[in-house]
């Protein structure tokens, strides 16, 4: 994980990425309380018997899921030390670009893309792919954006 010591530092290094995340582990439990949580219970994610013989070989995890783990993924790529809290603001644009079967393991690389001055702190729009071991393509590619205040 890298550190910054202020929000500030971060206007210089628009365009370049910031690290990597760690790796995340898509365990069937995972996929099975994020369809209890959704309450999307589609055999792809939670029948493995019957998702042994579909299109997949296996349970897959929800797009939705891959997308909710991105604040996981921001909190092992980089720290601010002056920033007191973030928040989600938006997504522009999102990609299910693969599958992530059960067993995974996936990790995100972030790219600072914009930085924005706003009262007490800064907008940032980062460019985000979300990588599968031992696979080329990416399984999420999406451009997210966040507010960290400054406290």
């Amino acid at each position: 994980m890298k550190t910054w010591a202020h929000l500030t530092d971060l206007r210089e290094l628009v365009g370049t990425e910031l690290g990597c995340s760690d790796w995340i582990t898509i365990d069937q439990s995972r996929i099975d309380r994020f369809a209890d949580a959704t309450d999307d219970h589609q055999w792809i994610h939670v029948d493995a018997e019957r998702a042994a013989a579909g299109p997949f070989g296996s349970t897959i995890a929800h797009g939705f899921l891959t997308l909710s783990l991105l604040p996981l993924f921001f909190e092992s790529t980089y720290a601010i030390a002056d920033s007191a809290m973030g928040v989600n603001y938006g997504l522009n644009k999102v990609r299910f670009t693969a599958p992530v079967p059960v067993g995974s393991r996936l990790r995100a690389h972030m790219t600072l893309e914009s930085y924005d001055d706003i009262d007490g702190g800064a907008q940032l729009q980062f460019d985000i792919v979300v990588e599968r071991e031992g696979q080329q393509r990416p399984v999420c590619v999406a451009q997210a954006i966040v507010r960290r205040y400054v406290g």
